[in-house]
């Protein structure tokens, strides 16, 4: 079980494959609603499924169809789900305008911020002690889990809706991708205890929404993917960052996207109902996962190697 990886989405089924072969080898039920994100913790053991107002937490390793926990509180859909590195709480976006901590042994909300917008993607500082969160009215909010604070609102467009955000693997970057197709980029300097935000560029990645922006794990490359049916690779650089290759063949919207550990692959989940693995390399669709009856809107890959 070296490598986890999941998808879900219109059809109200989570799905597990085999990611080499591409065989479906597990599916779940999910009949309450569509699923919107999909998170595994950080040791394999658990995939929280993000839905309409619950997150509903399932055993990877059994078998057992129903959630081991679910997690009720948010009013709308939950847009965005992150664990801790030990797995010891989760943060969650709703488009109720809130961001909840939760504690992933009792499923109680241990934190609430609220945003007065509906929140679209919230992702947590690899510091773990603080996270970043965007909205619909175009704010970029970073919180500060000691002082239990708002420290920091970025608007880079007004009224523009930010989609998604990402940090890097070592916090020395944050990106922000928006409804028409800009990407924000920031420098993150850690002094002490205090983040210091220093604005590098902004470029246009797409024409059309924007609906995820992930720098993979060596920091080396973004991955951005859009309603326009194409996810793009850009090589991160710190002026500036060129367009390494546009992954082409999704017939619909894009969704989502997940690097490998070794970030050298690309999954990304689709509307035309296949999520697909690709070889960033050579550009090619590796795998095609077929299986999902409506949109594939999420994807979770988990393969680094067992600690």
């Amino acid at each position: 079980m070296s490598v986890i990886m999941a998808t879900a989405g219109y059809d109200h089924t989570i799905r597990f494959w085999e990611a080499l072969s591409g065989i479906c080898s597990r599916t779940i039920q999910h009949s309450d609603s569509q699923v919107n994100r999909l998170c595994i913790s950080p040791d394999k053991r658990f995939l929280a499924a993000a839905g309409h107002t619950t997150v509903k937490l399932y055993d990877i390793k059994s078998t057992n169809p129903n959630p081991v926990l679910q997690f009720e509180g948010h009013t709308n859909n939950v847009t965005g789900v992150g664990f801790h590195c030990e797995g010891k709480w989760m943060v969650t976006s709703s488009e109720d305008g809130t961001v909840k901590i939760w504690d992933t042994r009792t499923a109680s909300v241990q934190r609430n911020y609220t945003h007065g917008s509906p929140v679209n993607d919230v992702v947590i500082h690899p510091n773990q002690g603080e996270l970043i969160s965007c909205d619909q009215a175009g704010n970029v909010r970073i919180w500060d889990l000691g002082e239990n604070k708002c420290t920091h609102q970025l608007i880079p467009e007004d009224d523009i809706p930010v989609r998604s955000v990402t940090v890097a693997t070592d916090g020395s970057m944050l990106v922000a991708g928006n409804n028409v197709g800009n990407c924000y980029v920031w420098r993150m300097i850690q002094n002490r205890d205090v983040t210091q935000l220093v604005p590098v560029c902004k470029f246009q990645a797409h024409t059309k929404y924007i609906t995820r922006v992930l720098l993979s794990p060596d920091v080396r490359h973004l991955a951005t993917c859009s309603a326009d049916h194409t996810a793009k690779i850009w090589s991160v650089d710190e002026k500036k960052f060129t367009q390494e290759t546009a992954l082409h063949g999704h017939q619909r919207w894009v969704w989502d996207c997940a690097f490998s550990a070794d970030s050298a692959y690309l999954v990304t989940a689709c509307s035309d109902h296949y999520a697909r693995l690709w070889e960033l390399s050579s550009q090619q669709i590796i795998r095609q996962y077929n299986g999902h009856h409506r949109g594939a809107v999420c994807v979770a890959l988990n393969d680094y190697s067992e600690r």
